[in-house]
Protein backbone atom coordinates (compact mmCIF):
# COMPACT_ATOMS: atom_id res chain seq x y z
CA UNK A 1 0.00 0.00 0.00
CA UNK A 2 1.03 3.31 -0.81
CA UNK A 3 1.48 5.48 2.26
CA UNK A 4 0.14 8.15 0.68
CA UNK A 5 -2.77 6.79 -0.33
CA UNK A 6 -4.41 8.54 3.14
CA UNK A 7 -3.38 11.88 1.43
CA UNK A 8 -5.14 11.43 -1.71
CA UNK A 9 -8.45 10.11 0.20
CA UNK A 10 -8.66 13.23 2.50
CA UNK A 11 -11.04 15.43 0.93
CA UNK A 12 -12.82 17.09 3.60
CA UNK A 13 -11.16 20.42 2.58
CA UNK A 14 -12.01 20.46 -0.56
CA UNK A 15 -15.68 20.21 0.14
CA UNK A 16 -15.59 22.82 2.70
CA UNK A 17 -14.55 25.02 0.42
CA UNK A 18 -16.57 23.91 -2.50
CA UNK A 19 -19.32 24.79 -0.29
CA UNK A 20 -17.38 28.45 0.68
CA UNK A 21 -17.50 27.43 4.33
CA UNK A 22 -13.60 26.66 4.87
CA UNK A 23 -12.68 28.84 8.18
CA UNK A 24 -8.92 28.51 7.98
CA UNK A 25 -5.78 30.46 6.93
CA UNK A 26 -7.44 33.58 6.63
CA UNK A 27 -4.35 35.96 5.89
CA UNK A 28 -4.14 38.82 8.14
CA UNK A 29 -2.43 41.99 6.34
CA UNK A 30 -2.30 44.05 9.40
CA UNK A 31 -0.90 43.74 13.40
CA UNK A 32 -2.59 41.80 15.93
CA UNK A 33 -4.51 44.46 17.38
CA UNK A 34 -8.80 44.52 18.10
CA UNK A 35 -9.19 45.50 14.63
CA UNK A 36 -7.35 44.02 11.64
CA UNK A 37 -7.61 44.03 8.37
CA UNK A 38 -7.60 40.51 7.13
CA UNK A 39 -8.21 39.68 3.43
CA UNK A 40 -8.58 43.39 2.18
CA UNK A 41 -11.23 43.83 4.75
CA UNK A 42 -11.58 45.40 8.30
CA UNK A 43 -12.41 43.23 11.00
CA UNK A 44 -13.36 42.83 14.47
CA UNK A 45 -10.83 40.68 16.27
CA UNK A 46 -12.82 38.19 18.59
CA UNK A 47 -10.47 35.56 17.57
CA UNK A 48 -7.15 36.07 19.06
CA UNK A 49 -5.13 35.26 22.51
CA UNK A 50 -3.55 38.18 22.51
CA UNK A 51 -5.07 38.76 25.87
CA UNK A 52 -3.42 42.00 27.25
CA UNK A 53 -3.17 43.67 24.04
CA UNK A 54 0.61 43.73 24.46
CA UNK A 55 1.73 42.58 20.48
CA UNK A 56 0.99 46.05 19.53
CA UNK A 57 2.64 48.18 22.66
CA UNK A 58 5.32 50.51 21.60
CA UNK A 59 7.50 49.09 24.49
CA UNK A 60 7.45 45.34 23.28
CA UNK A 61 7.99 46.38 19.88
CA UNK A 62 11.05 48.51 20.57
CA UNK A 63 12.63 45.82 22.54
CA UNK A 64 12.20 43.46 20.16
CA UNK A 65 13.92 45.79 17.57
CA UNK A 66 16.89 46.61 20.10
CA UNK A 67 17.17 42.68 20.84
CA UNK A 68 17.67 42.00 16.84
CA UNK A 69 20.27 44.87 16.75
CA UNK A 70 22.20 43.55 19.57
CA UNK A 71 21.90 39.78 19.35
CA UNK A 72 20.47 39.61 15.81
CA UNK A 73 18.19 37.32 14.26
CA UNK A 74 18.87 34.11 16.18
CA UNK A 75 21.07 32.10 18.55
CA UNK A 76 21.74 29.40 16.03
CA UNK A 77 22.37 26.40 19.04
CA UNK A 78 20.40 24.75 21.85
CA UNK A 79 20.37 26.59 25.25
CA UNK A 80 22.78 23.91 26.65
CA UNK A 81 25.46 24.94 24.42
CA UNK A 82 25.88 28.02 22.69
CA UNK A 83 22.52 29.50 22.29
CA UNK A 84 21.90 30.90 25.91
CA UNK A 85 21.62 35.00 26.58
CA UNK A 86 21.97 36.67 29.47
CA UNK A 87 18.47 37.78 28.48
CA UNK A 88 17.09 34.25 28.90
CA UNK A 89 18.23 34.19 32.39
CA UNK A 90 16.88 37.23 33.33
CA UNK A 91 13.38 36.11 31.76
CA UNK A 92 13.90 32.79 33.75
CA UNK A 93 14.81 34.89 37.09
CA UNK A 94 11.98 37.51 36.49
CA UNK A 95 9.24 34.74 35.43
CA UNK A 96 10.11 32.37 38.83
CA UNK A 97 9.61 35.55 41.18
CA UNK A 98 6.38 36.16 39.07
CA UNK A 99 5.27 33.18 39.95
CA UNK A 100 6.84 32.63 43.97
CA UNK A 101 8.80 29.61 42.41
CA UNK A 102 12.79 28.61 43.30
CA UNK A 103 13.33 28.38 39.09
CA UNK A 104 12.48 28.60 35.54
CA UNK A 105 12.97 26.96 32.37
CA UNK A 106 12.29 28.30 29.22
CA UNK A 107 11.56 26.95 25.70
CA UNK A 108 11.31 27.74 22.39
CA UNK A 109 6.99 27.03 22.14
CA UNK A 110 4.86 26.18 24.95
CA UNK A 111 3.78 22.95 22.40
CA UNK A 112 7.33 22.27 23.25
CA UNK A 113 7.36 23.05 27.06
CA UNK A 114 4.63 20.67 28.00
CA UNK A 115 6.56 18.08 25.28
CA UNK A 116 9.99 18.71 27.30
CA UNK A 117 7.98 18.88 30.78
CA UNK A 118 5.61 15.55 30.88
CA UNK A 119 8.38 13.38 28.87
CA UNK A 120 11.20 14.65 30.80
CA UNK A 121 9.53 14.03 34.50
CA UNK A 122 7.10 10.76 33.67
CA UNK A 123 9.41 7.47 33.58
CA UNK A 124 8.83 4.38 33.30
CA UNK A 125 6.33 3.06 36.27
CA UNK A 126 4.76 6.19 36.50
CA UNK A 127 1.50 7.76 36.01
CA UNK A 128 0.29 10.95 34.44
CA UNK A 129 -3.28 11.74 35.34
CA UNK A 130 -5.14 13.85 32.65
CA UNK A 131 -8.69 16.25 31.98
CA UNK A 132 -10.04 14.86 29.17
CA UNK A 133 -10.13 18.47 27.59
CA UNK A 134 -6.48 19.25 27.96
CA UNK A 135 -4.27 20.76 25.92
CA UNK A 136 -2.80 18.36 22.35
CA UNK A 137 0.22 19.66 23.92
CA UNK A 138 -0.18 17.47 27.09
CA UNK A 139 -1.61 14.52 25.31
CA UNK A 140 1.37 14.58 23.50
CA UNK A 141 3.94 14.93 26.10
CA UNK A 142 2.16 12.50 27.79
CA UNK A 143 2.76 10.11 24.47
CA UNK A 144 5.91 10.76 24.51
CA UNK A 145 6.80 10.07 27.71
CA UNK A 146 7.54 6.21 28.99
CA UNK A 147 4.89 6.37 31.78
CA UNK A 148 0.93 5.77 31.38
CA UNK A 149 -1.34 8.52 30.44
CA UNK A 150 -4.94 7.98 32.40
CA UNK A 151 -8.05 10.58 31.77
CA UNK A 152 -10.91 11.50 33.56
CA UNK A 153 -13.74 13.44 32.13
CA UNK A 154 -13.78 16.99 32.43
CA UNK A 155 -13.80 18.40 35.49
CA UNK A 156 -15.37 15.16 37.13
CA UNK A 157 -13.30 14.78 40.44
CA UNK A 158 -14.71 11.57 41.64
CA UNK A 159 -13.37 9.89 38.39
CA UNK A 160 -10.09 11.81 39.04
CA UNK A 161 -10.54 9.98 42.79
CA UNK A 162 -11.42 6.96 41.64
CA UNK A 163 -8.29 7.39 39.19
CA UNK A 164 -6.16 8.07 42.11
CA UNK A 165 -7.11 5.47 44.18
CA UNK A 166 -6.46 2.34 42.15
CA UNK A 167 -2.61 3.50 41.47
CA UNK A 168 0.72 0.86 42.84
CA UNK A 169 1.97 2.61 45.75
CA UNK A 170 5.32 2.75 44.65
CA UNK A 171 3.92 4.18 41.32
CA UNK A 172 4.49 7.99 40.54
CA UNK A 173 2.03 10.07 39.71
CA UNK A 174 1.25 13.58 38.06
CA UNK A 175 -1.77 15.16 38.17
CA UNK A 176 -1.82 17.34 34.73
CA UNK A 177 -4.58 19.95 34.26
CA UNK A 178 -5.40 23.44 31.99
CA UNK A 179 -5.84 26.26 34.54
CA UNK A 180 -8.21 28.27 32.11
CA UNK A 181 -9.33 25.50 29.23
CA UNK A 182 -8.60 27.07 26.43
CA UNK A 183 -12.16 25.79 24.43
CA UNK A 184 -14.56 26.03 27.33
CA UNK A 185 -13.09 29.13 29.06
CA UNK A 186 -13.70 27.20 32.32
CA UNK A 187 -10.83 27.61 35.68
CA UNK A 188 -10.23 23.75 37.07
CA UNK A 189 -11.13 22.79 39.94
CA UNK A 190 -7.89 23.33 41.75
CA UNK A 191 -8.91 23.18 45.15
CA UNK A 192 -10.27 19.63 44.89
CA UNK A 193 -7.51 18.61 42.55
CA UNK A 194 -4.92 19.68 45.20
CA UNK A 195 -6.45 17.87 47.94
CA UNK A 196 -6.79 15.14 45.93
CA UNK A 197 -3.24 15.21 45.37
CA UNK A 198 -2.59 15.25 48.77
CA UNK A 199 -4.30 12.72 49.98
CA UNK A 200 -2.50 10.38 47.23
CA UNK A 201 0.65 11.60 47.18
CA UNK A 202 0.43 13.02 43.67
CA UNK A 203 2.03 15.99 42.40
CA UNK A 204 0.03 18.75 40.62
CA UNK A 205 1.16 20.22 36.95
CA UNK A 206 -1.05 23.45 35.99
CA UNK A 207 -1.20 24.72 31.99
CA UNK A 208 -1.77 28.20 32.72
CA UNK A 209 -1.40 29.04 28.93
CA UNK A 210 -4.93 30.96 29.22
CA UNK A 211 -4.78 31.93 33.33
CA UNK A 212 -1.33 34.34 32.79
CA UNK A 213 -1.93 37.49 32.48
CA UNK A 214 -5.59 36.44 32.34
CA UNK A 215 -6.81 35.51 36.42
CA UNK A 216 -4.92 35.37 39.78
CA UNK A 217 -3.56 38.56 42.02
CA UNK A 218 -1.61 40.53 38.91
CA UNK A 219 -2.61 37.83 36.41
CA UNK A 220 -0.23 35.29 38.35
CA UNK A 221 -2.68 32.75 37.13
CA UNK A 222 -4.96 29.63 38.69
CA UNK A 223 -3.23 29.02 41.57
CA UNK A 224 -3.35 32.39 42.71
CA UNK A 225 -6.62 32.85 42.01
CA UNK A 226 -7.66 30.31 44.10
CA UNK A 227 -4.55 31.22 46.77
CA UNK A 228 -3.08 27.44 46.12
CA UNK A 229 0.33 28.55 45.24
CA UNK A 230 2.00 25.98 47.38
CA UNK A 231 0.13 23.19 46.08
CA UNK A 232 0.63 23.26 42.34
CA UNK A 233 4.39 22.09 42.14
CA UNK A 234 4.53 22.89 38.15
CA UNK A 235 3.20 25.81 36.36
CA UNK A 236 3.72 25.80 32.53
CA UNK A 237 2.63 28.74 30.52
CA UNK A 238 3.50 30.04 26.77
CA UNK A 239 4.88 33.54 25.60
CA UNK A 240 2.42 33.66 22.64
CA UNK A 241 -0.89 34.64 24.63
CA UNK A 242 -0.58 37.55 27.57
CA UNK A 243 3.08 37.73 27.24
CA UNK A 244 2.71 38.96 23.53
CA UNK A 245 5.73 36.73 21.94
CA UNK A 246 6.63 33.28 21.28
CA UNK A 247 7.90 30.34 23.48
CA UNK A 248 7.08 28.49 26.50
CA UNK A 249 8.09 27.97 30.13
CA UNK A 250 8.04 25.89 33.18
CA UNK A 251 8.13 27.17 36.83
CA UNK A 252 9.05 24.92 39.49
CA UNK A 253 11.39 24.11 42.52
CA UNK A 254 15.08 24.56 42.28
CA UNK A 255 15.14 20.89 41.99
CA UNK A 256 12.75 20.33 39.57
CA UNK A 257 14.44 22.82 37.05
CA UNK A 258 17.36 21.43 37.54
CA UNK A 259 16.59 18.07 36.53
CA UNK A 260 14.76 18.95 33.52
CA UNK A 261 17.08 21.08 32.10
CA UNK A 262 19.16 18.55 31.64
CA UNK A 263 16.70 15.82 30.70
CA UNK A 264 14.55 17.76 28.15
CA UNK A 265 14.71 16.28 24.97
CA UNK A 266 13.21 19.16 23.81
CA UNK A 267 15.52 21.61 25.51
CA UNK A 268 18.22 20.02 24.40
CA UNK A 269 18.19 19.17 21.05
CA UNK A 270 16.14 22.21 19.92
CA UNK A 271 17.57 25.88 19.33
CA UNK A 272 16.83 28.17 22.21
CA UNK A 273 13.93 30.91 21.76
CA UNK A 274 15.33 33.75 19.31
CA UNK A 275 16.56 37.03 20.97
CA UNK A 276 13.55 39.41 19.69
CA UNK A 277 11.00 36.89 21.10
CA UNK A 278 12.65 36.55 24.57
CA UNK A 279 13.32 40.69 24.56
CA UNK A 280 9.55 40.91 23.80
CA UNK A 281 8.07 38.01 26.16
CA UNK A 282 10.57 39.90 28.98
CA UNK A 283 9.20 43.35 28.64
CA UNK A 284 4.84 42.24 28.55
CA UNK A 285 6.06 40.70 31.80
CA UNK A 286 7.29 43.85 33.33
CA UNK A 287 4.64 45.82 31.80
CA UNK A 288 2.22 43.03 33.67
CA UNK A 289 3.95 43.34 36.90
CA UNK A 290 3.98 47.54 36.29
CA UNK A 291 0.33 47.88 34.95
CA UNK A 292 -2.06 45.13 37.08
CA UNK A 293 -5.20 47.43 35.89
CA UNK A 294 -5.03 45.77 32.49
CA UNK A 295 -6.28 42.47 34.07
CA UNK A 296 -8.40 44.34 35.94
CA UNK A 297 -9.81 45.69 32.65
CA UNK A 298 -9.71 42.87 30.64
CA UNK A 299 -11.80 41.29 33.36
CA UNK A 300 -14.76 43.95 33.08
CA UNK A 301 -14.93 44.10 29.41
CA UNK A 302 -15.50 40.43 29.59
CA UNK A 303 -18.21 40.31 31.97
CA UNK A 304 -19.55 43.37 29.55
CA UNK A 305 -19.51 40.99 26.88
CA UNK A 306 -21.03 38.51 28.94
CA UNK A 307 -23.77 40.47 29.66
CA UNK A 308 -24.65 41.69 25.96
CA UNK A 309 -24.92 38.31 24.85
CA UNK A 310 -27.16 37.28 27.31
CA UNK A 311 -29.09 40.17 26.62
CA UNK A 312 -29.40 39.17 23.03
CA UNK A 313 -30.62 35.82 24.02
CA UNK A 314 -27.31 34.17 21.95
CA UNK A 315 -26.53 31.02 24.18
CA UNK A 316 -22.72 30.62 25.62
CA UNK A 317 -20.96 28.57 27.62
CA UNK A 318 -21.09 31.20 31.46
CA UNK A 319 -16.95 31.34 33.05
CA UNK A 320 -15.07 34.10 34.55
CA UNK A 321 -12.62 34.24 31.92
CA UNK A 322 -12.14 36.40 28.53
CA UNK A 323 -13.18 33.09 27.03
CA UNK A 324 -16.80 33.66 26.16
CA UNK A 325 -17.85 30.27 23.46
CA UNK A 326 -20.87 30.63 21.61
CA UNK A 327 -22.89 27.58 21.12
CA UNK A 328 -23.60 26.86 17.05
CA UNK A 329 -24.61 23.09 18.15
CA UNK A 330 -23.70 20.85 14.59
CA UNK A 331 -20.23 21.64 12.44
CA UNK A 332 -22.43 22.93 9.40
CA UNK A 333 -23.88 25.47 11.27
CA UNK A 334 -20.93 26.23 13.34
CA UNK A 335 -19.11 26.28 9.86
CA UNK A 336 -21.90 28.76 8.08
CA UNK A 337 -21.68 31.34 11.12
CA UNK A 338 -18.17 31.57 11.28
CA UNK A 339 -18.68 32.68 6.94
CA UNK A 340 -21.15 34.82 7.98
CA UNK A 341 -19.86 36.56 11.06
CA UNK A 342 -15.90 37.24 9.25
CA UNK A 343 -18.33 38.23 5.88
CA UNK A 344 -20.00 41.49 8.09
CA UNK A 345 -16.66 41.77 9.60
CA UNK A 346 -15.87 39.64 13.28
CA UNK A 347 -13.33 37.28 13.04
CA UNK A 348 -13.89 33.89 15.61
CA UNK A 349 -13.00 30.75 15.72
CA UNK A 350 -14.96 27.98 14.99
CA UNK A 351 -14.60 24.65 17.40
CA UNK A 352 -15.55 21.34 15.79
CA UNK A 353 -14.75 18.02 16.87
CA UNK A 354 -12.71 16.60 17.96
CA UNK A 355 -12.04 19.99 20.30
CA UNK A 356 -15.18 19.55 21.45
CA UNK A 357 -17.95 16.59 21.27
CA UNK A 358 -20.08 15.95 18.41
CA UNK A 359 -23.30 18.12 18.64
CA UNK A 360 -22.14 20.74 20.89
CA UNK A 361 -20.01 23.01 18.73
CA UNK A 362 -18.62 26.08 19.23
CA UNK A 363 -17.87 29.77 18.24
CA UNK A 364 -15.02 30.78 20.20
CA UNK A 365 -14.69 34.43 21.10
CA UNK A 366 -12.02 35.37 23.35
CA UNK A 367 -11.56 39.37 24.46
CA UNK A 368 -8.41 42.13 24.74
CA UNK A 369 -7.92 44.70 27.17
CA UNK A 370 -7.89 46.66 24.94
CA UNK A 371 -10.85 46.39 23.21
CA UNK A 372 -13.66 49.27 24.04
CA UNK A 373 -17.12 48.83 25.09
CA UNK A 374 -17.97 50.66 21.81
CA UNK A 375 -16.44 47.80 19.27
CA UNK A 376 -17.56 45.14 21.59
CA UNK A 377 -21.61 46.71 21.03
CA UNK A 378 -20.62 46.69 17.10
CA UNK A 379 -19.63 43.24 17.39
CA UNK A 380 -22.63 41.81 19.20
CA UNK A 381 -24.80 43.57 17.05
CA UNK A 382 -23.13 41.43 14.12
CA UNK A 383 -23.89 38.45 16.01
CA UNK A 384 -27.61 39.48 16.69
CA UNK A 385 -27.95 39.91 12.85
CA UNK A 386 -26.07 36.49 12.09
CA UNK A 387 -27.58 34.45 14.90
CA UNK A 388 -31.34 35.94 13.50
CA UNK A 389 -30.88 34.62 10.18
Amino acid sequence: MDIFEKCQLYKLPDELKAQGIYPYFHALESRQDTQVIMEGKRRIMLGSNNYLGLTVHPEVIEAGIKAYEQYGSGCSGSRFLNGTLRMHLELEQELAEFLGKDGAVTWSTGFQSNLGIIASLVGHGDYAICDAENHASIYDGCRLSYGRMLTYPHGDMDALEKQLAKLPDNAGRLIITDGVFSMGGDIAKLPEICALAEKYGARVMVDDSHALGVIGKGGRGSASYFGLEDKVDIYMGTFSKSLASLGGFMAASERVVNFVQHTSRPYIFSASMPPANCAAALTALRIIKREPERVERLSRLSSYARAGFRKKNIPIIEADTPIIPVYTYEAENTLIKAKELFNEGVYVNPVLPPATQPGNCLLRTSYMATLTEDIIDEALDIFEKVFKK
